[in-house]
């Protein structure tokens, strides 16, 4: 028995007439096994060849099967190029140009000059450096010989400016920087009419005269009762200090007896390291008893950051651990 290719739509179809006239999609038989049928209006039919699937229709004698009439390619979306065939890629613009969604080719973005960018990147840079140091991070120099041997002078330390924003309040041992309390220091120096060094010193990279910072270690806090008689030591809340960092040659007391005296609530009270060469809290006690407000606070110096030769981490000495 032949095989019957069967070829149907959805609807009614009527049964194949003779010359080729039937129901809307009707059926194409073929006789014999593996013999080339004939097509609806009697024309010879390749073996195998039939109709792309489409609206039914067969193509014109001479057609390729799966071309609609006039040659073009019967995929959806309209005709190719001459030549074409489905799947191909569309053939690249010349001359490296993008391509955009309509076809047509698109100029090349130039890239932007380095020059161009730099005054971003300057004012970028400048604008970080300003926040960093009003609220992280701020360098400064030191001045004296009154913290040797742990502070040299024209060393510079980084200051921890961000716990305070966050209620954090010094504690016995740290080495702080804090503003002048009460002359101090003295009448504060003439700013420098320099716009290069006023602009520096405005974004940090400069230590500013008028802010008459000190630095010193903190040996007592709010509450605590201090003394030092003789050539020490150094008595707080009646247990002795083991200093170690003391600049050697020099006594606790310095050549400045000093107390017993209470610290207030919300102070603190500083002495330097080199006690022979330092005027801190014990020169001052005429003037607001020698204490530091805690509010005067700028941070703690928490690394020698240079020259890189003293570079270290400013710790708390163990002998404070016996406070809690």
């Amino acid at each position: 028995m032949g095989d019957v290719a069967i070829g149907a739509r959805s609807g009614s179809g009527g049964p194949l007439e003779p010359d080729g006239t039937g129901g809307q999609g009707g059926f194409a038989a073929s006789s014999g096994e593996g013999e080339g049928g004939t097509t609806p209006g009697g024309r010879p039919e390749a073996p195998g060849a039939r109709a792309a699937a489409g609206d039914g229709a067969w193509p014109e004698a001479g057609q390729a099967p799966g071309t609609a009439a006039g040659g073009a390619d019967a995929v959806s979306g309209g005709a190719g190029p001459q030549g074409a065939h489905p799947g191909d890629a569309a053939p690249a613009p010349e001359g490296g140009a993008e391509a955009t969604s309509d076809g047509e080719a698109a100029p090349k973005r130039k890239q932007r000059s380095f020059w161009v960018e730099l005054p971003f990147l300057v004012v970028i840079a400048l604008a970080l450096a300003l926040v960093i140091k009003t609220f992280l991070v701020q360098a400064f120099v030191i001045p004296s010989a009154s913290m040797e041997d742990t502070l040299q002078i024209e060393d510079r330390v980084l200051v921890d400016k961000l716990t305070p924003w966050f209620g954090s309040e010094p504690e016995r041992g740290e080495v702080v920087v804090f503003r002048d309390p009460g002359q101090w220091l003295g009448p504060a120096p003439a700013a420098s009419d320099n716009p290069v060094v006023r602009f520096f010193t405005f974004i940090g990279l400069m230590p500013d005269a008028n802010e008459q910072n000190l630095i010193k270690r903190v040996i007592g806090v709010g509450g605590d009762t201090i003394e030092c008689q003789g050539t020490g030591p150094v008595m707080v809340n009646g247990e002795p200090l083991d200093e170690p960092y003391l600049k050697p040659g020099v006594t606790p007391c310095g050549d400045r007896s000093f107390g017993p005296v209470t610290v207030p609530e919300g102070s603190i009270w500083v002495m330097g390291d080199n006690r022979s060469n330092s005027e801190d809290s014990r020169y001052h006690q005429n003037e607001n008893g020698g204490f530091v407000p805690v509010d005067d606070v700028v941070g703690r110096a928490l690394v020698i950051a240079w020259p890189v030769g003293h570079w270290d981490y400013l710790e708390v000495p163990e002998t404070y651990a016996q406070f809690g």
